[in-house]
């Protein structure tokens, strides 16, 4: 219940349309209860009495009764249709908003192929049952039109029919319920399946350099297996439904047969009444097929809302702690004081007793071996993830009391993997930033070391660079960012691996650009390569999610042992 009256949230602002549609369906029930009535005085007067009047009448009667049917049956469908496209497009929307609003957490915990397929799946499954639900409430109406007759040309006959009906309903109602069972589980197999998928075009190069094409087929020959064996359950409860209600209308059939019948042989009806009676009750068994397909999809459909109405139920730690303040983190101090983090609360802290005050304009470099907490710190700057207890500051404010957009409006972040839209090289380095000027774009680019290769590309900044940036190479990718940081122009920079994945050529170009991003900057540098922060203001050295030492390079190379064997391992003939 608590289901439905969510979707029909999505339905209200349609109301006038949908009930405009239950209107035009009476009318199409009405038509084919008239189809039903009309053989009686057809047969009683046409081939019984001989009346010529009515031999010239019935033509126009049918013709008119079925164009009426069909100019009421098409609005029908139009209002619902064009309904139901609307409500389609507002819950995908209204999904998509929800899931590119979730912290990164949610994602680091979801597969991206999942969250694809709820958005194209599970929607277009609730889009397919809108049809359905337009032909369970127009066939229901017609059954009742039909009934009608039913009871009006034999009161005690149509009875006995018509008791039958609970016969066929009930065995509905248990078919649906497994039928939205598998429907889910078949939904949770498809969001597998594209995930498979999204991993293994995304990763081609990896799959195609270590020769493991066969592997990947293996895997996805798995997950469809998986997907096949659940759909086959549903295709054997879809199937069934309908051979079980032919056999219960056949039964209900035959008797009334009998009995009509019997009761023609002794005179006590006419052949007209019977055959209206019979073709009224055999036109009941097609909308009874149709409502029995019909709530098929709708089940299926309503194991996609469930599915649906998850996402949109989960929560947003972040923005559901939202500050209120605006953020100006110009010439303020970074503080962290005594942050402790962990991901889950059943986990072991990732970060413990970190206390670490940064002046502004001041570059520091947070080394460290691999699982000691380096990105993870960082990360907590923007946000991405919240403080388990302490605090990180800016000036005296808590990060946590300003507006979570104001705060990341402050803060750029170059990271190793540059990620790039399928866009123009305008457009990625212009991203997220109104009314700049191409002027404002080429300047950034020039600062990046980016403005050479830009315009030897086949249109300049107009070119499209493809996926991810594939068309470029790795270095220039990362210039694209770095102009994109230089536009975007925030007072705290975080640089997390920039130029780890780089070749040696293209380090020294990118390095120089990072040289021009970081100045004027509090910039928070992570990097496995000493030689590129040697020089950094001040170097925190990071052991077990720990501060192990605080201090400049030639400090740290007498105080620190952590970092004297970080350095030997790189430099091993020393200085």
């Amino acid at each position: 219940m608590k289901l439905l009256k969510r979707v029909w949230l999505y339905f209200r602002p349609y109301k006038w349309h949908i009930f405009f549609s239950f209107v035009f369906s009476l009318f199409v029930a009405a038509s084919n209860g008239a189809s039903a009535y009309i053989i009686k005085p057809a047969l009683d007067g046409i081939f019984i009495n001989k009346e010529k009047e009515k031999l010239l009448l019935m033509p126009f009667v049918i013709v008119g009764i079925y164009l009426i049917k069909g100019i009421f049956r098409f609005l029908q469908n139009f209002l619902m249709r064009r309904t139901g496209q609307k409500v389609v497009q507002a819950i995908r929307n209204d999904l998509f908003d929800k899931i590119i609003m979730l912290p990164i957490r949610f994602f680091s915990e979801s597969s991206t192929g999942v969250l694809m397929s709820r958005i194209t799946n599970d929607v277009n499954m609730v889009q397919s049952s809108i049809p359905s639900f337009v032909t369970a409430i127009r066939e229901t109406f017609s059954i009742l039109g039909l009934a009608a007759v039913v009871l009006y040309q034999d009161p005690y006959l149509g009875s006995f029919a018509l008791f039958v009906l609970p016969l066929v309903v009930l065995p509905l109602i248990k078919i649906g319920k497994k039928i939205k069972k598998y429907s889910r589980r078949g939904q949770e197999k498809m969001g597998d399946i594209s995930s498979v998928l999204q991993e293994s075009f995304s990763g081609i190069r990896v799959v195609k350099a270590f020769a493991n094409e066969d592997k990947e087929k293996e895997k996805f020959k798995v997950h469809n297996e998986k997907l096949v064996r659940n759909e086959i359950k549903k295709i054997v409860y879809n199937e069934i439904s309908s051979p079980m209600m032919e056999l219960i209308g056949a039964i209900g059939l035959a008797l009334v047969i009998y009995y009509g019948g019997l009761k023609v042989i002794e005179g006590v009806s006419t052949p007209g009444t019977f055959f209206s009676f019979i073709a009224a009750i055999a036109m009941m068994y097609d909308p009874f097929k149709r409502i029995n397909s019909a709530n098929n999809n709708i089940q299926s459909a309503i194991a996609a809302a469930e599915r649906i109405f998850e996402i949109m139920d989960t929560e947003n730690e972040i923005l559901e702690n939202d500050g209120e303040l605006e953020c100006d983190a110009k010439g303020k101090d970074v503080i962290f004081d005594h942050v402790y983090f962990r991901y889950k609360d059943n986990e072991d802290y990732v970060l413990k007793n970190i206390n670490l005050s940064v002046k502004p304009g001041t570059t520091v470099a947070i080394v460290g071996s691999s699982g000691a907490g380096k990105s993870t710190l960082v990360s907590l700057i923007p946000r991405f993830y919240d403080v388990t207890s302490g605090a990180i500051k800016i000036g005296e404010t808590d990060i946590r009391d300003f507006k979570v957009h104001s705060l990341r409006k402050n803060i750029g972040i170059v990271s190793q993997e540059p990620f790039l839209f399928n866009d123009t090289v305008f457009n990625n380095i212009a991203y997220s930033m109104n009314n700049v000027t191409e002027e404002d774009v080429i300047n950034a680019a020039k600062a990046a070391y980016a403005h050479e290769f830009i315009l030897e590309l086949p249109e300049g900044y107009n070119t499209v660079i493809g996926e991810r940036g594939v068309r470029l190479s790795g270095g220039q990718r990362q210039r694209i960012t770095i102009a994109r940081a230089l536009l975007k122009n925030p007072p705290i920079l975080i640089l997390d691996e920039a130029t780890s994945a780089l070749d040696t050529e293209s380090e020294k170009i990118v390095q120089k650009a990072l040289e021009n991003l970081m100045k004027h900057r509090t910039s928070f540098v992570i990097a496995h390569r000493l030689s590129t922060v040697i020089n950094s203001d001040v170097i925190v050295v990071l052991d077990k999610g720990e501060i192990e030492s605080i201090g400049t390079h030639k400090e740290l190379l007498v105080k620190s042992k952590v970092y004297k064997k970080l350095y030997h391992m790189q430099f091993q003939n020393g200085e």
